[in-house]
């Protein structure tokens, strides 16, 4: 396979090809040429950026060598969910660059009529994927499911703000009455994320959503929950969401809710994705009732965790507690990891990460591209951080060779899946 053509913006809207020029990738400082090995063409449901402030950067088709495209801005893609790229989009910073919000920026190249970017259907599951959702269909099931229940702050919540304003999968699955529903609890956090996507402060970027400004009631839990578990296919509640702080800072709340819940239905999974910071509340949880855990880090490497989650009365060691208090409960024990090609691909992070694996024993490794600007992640959080990186496809290999039974994805998993996955180990 040819390597797909350059592509750039002309900062009005505009996105063309250059002939001349091959596409580039970028592997946290460094730009890179493509391994067409790993390209596949761009998912439905994609996005195209443009890049402000930053060109262009390829490679001369006949010379072969890098070339800054003074003229004109480099474009990037941004893919759904279920989808893990390999290499982010080149460029070279100007003077006047803005902050990039918080999206993912995938490389992206043009060749036969069809976009092309280095990624990996990570995950067959179809539930957070655009193609799935008609938005009229949500709006209407939205409507008729706050009409059914009038005085439940939650649902209301979950349908005009997460579903309608953000756009958020499960959200609307909830309403479409399938697959994963969230319940969020938490309006604070114990951590200070650099990319948080509920809270910026004003001089960073927009946060694409809002934090929950009310703390729901068990009632209000169990009222959303419970028919959902009882009717949904591959029914899933999960504590936790993007527009809240860390739910287990409303530990007792939940653990009340999942006893309650749990006195109604056994039919479903009890979730939640946190980021660990509380081993003994998670216990207490897992004897309620909780079925599985998912904790989020952009790091298997200390320094580089505390420097990008800047938590509040927590450790990092407290976040493996919490994973292998998930595997000594016989529960289902997830990692949410933020890939950032340059970054977690380097030699010293593979090896934190199989010694995290080899400690935890986590059951699925969730690889989630990374929604932040790449700029913003280097300078303040891996600013004297060097290691050679050997790619993110050969880091997958490596821990598939290390621990066979590690299942790799995108999304959380369901009674039947997590029934399968906990066999196979």
């Amino acid at each position: 396979m040819k390597t797909p053509r350059l592509l750039v913006s002309d900062g009005q809207g505009n996105i063309f090809d250059l002939p001349n020029y091959r596409m580039a990738g970028r592997s946290a400082r460094n730009t890179i040429e493509i391994d067409t090995n790993e390209l596949i063409e761009l998912p439905e449901g994609s996005q195209l950026f443009y890049l402000p402030g930053r060109k262009a950067v390829g490679y001369h088709y006949k010379t072969r060598r890098k070339t800054v495209i003074d003229d004109h801005f480099a474009v990037a893609a941004y893919i759904p969910p279920s989808y893990t790229h390999f290499l982010m989009g080149a460029y070279e910073m100007t003077p006047e660059a803005p902050r990039l919000p918080l999206h993912s920026y995938t490389a992206v190249g043009w060749l036969n009529d069809k976009f092309y970017v280095p990624a990996m259907h990570i995950d067959k599951d179809v539930k957070q994927l655009p193609t799935s959702f008609d938005a009229d269909t949500v709006e209407t099931k939205v409507n008729e499911v706050i009409r059914s229940f009038p005085n439940n702050r939650l649902i209301a919540h979950h349908g005009r703000v997460c579903a309608i304003e953000y756009g958020c999968p499960n959200a609307k699955n909830f309403f479409l009455n399938r697959w994963e529903a969230p319940i969020a609890v938490a309006s604070a956090c114990n951590a200070n994320c650099v990319g948080c996507i509920s809270f910026q402060p004003k001089a960073s970027v927009s946060s694409p959503q809002q934090r929950l400004d009310f703390i729901p009631t068990v009632e209000e839990i169990v009222e959303l929950a419970v028919p959902h578990l009882e009717t949904a296919e591959r029914a899933i509640i999960s504590f936790g969401q993007g527009c809240e702080g860390e739910p287990l800072l409303q530990g007792a709340l939940i653990e009340k809710a999942i006893c309650e819940i749990r006195k109604q239905t056994a039919r479903g999974i009890l979730h939640i994705n946190t980021n660990g910071s509380k081993p003994d509340v998670i216990e207490r949880l897992f004897d309620a009732g909780l079925d599985s855990i998912r904790v989020s880090t952009n790091s298997a490497q200390e320094e580089l965790y505390h420097r990008y989650y800047k938590p509040n009365n927590y450790r990092f060691e407290d976040i493996v507690t919490s994973l292998m208090a998930a595997r000594t409960s016989g529960k289902f024990a997830s990692i949410n990891y933020f890939v950032f090609p340059g970054i977690t691909d380097s030699e010293k992070e593979s090896d934190a990460l199989l010694n995290l694996i080899d400690k935890t024993q986590v059951h699925l490794i969730q690889w989630r591209n990374f929604n932040i600007d790449p700029e913003w992640y280097l300078n303040d959080v891996c600013y004297d951080y060097h290691s050679n990186p050997i790619g993110v496809r050969v880091l997958m290999n490596k821990i598939r060779d290390h621990f066979p039974h590690v299942q790799f994805g995108y999304l959380n998993k369901c009674s039947d899946d997590i029934e399968r996955i906990v066999s196979y180990a």
